[in-house]
């Protein structure tokens, strides 16, 4: 596994070091992610699946990611991508 809302600031908008990113579980599935630093030369990634829990009622963990360019897929926790060090919603 790789490690990899903005509260409505424009697309190119640098948020502050430490700033988390909104993110709705509910939402994930096919929400678009850019990470900060690159991954593998990879640096869009689309929210391909969520991963439903077991037992069904409880609450969500996992996500896989799919790169853009590469197709490439790799799972990881969804709470990840509230970090703003690291990701930043959408295709920026």
């Amino acid at each position: 596994m790789s490690h990899l809302d903005a509260d409505a600031l424009p697309p190119n908008a640098v948020l502050p070091a430490g700033r988390k990113n909104r993110v709705s579980p509910k939402k994930l599935l096919l929400s678009k992610w850019t990470a900060v630093a690159p991954l593998h030369k990879e640096e869009h990634f689309v929210v391909i699946r969520v991963i439903e829990p077991e037992p069904p009622d409880a609450p969500i963990e996992t996500v896989e990611l799919e790169a853009i360019h590469s197709r490439r897929t790799f799972m990881l926790s969804w709470r990840e991508l509230t970090d703003s060090g690291r990701w930043r919603q959408g295709w920026v």
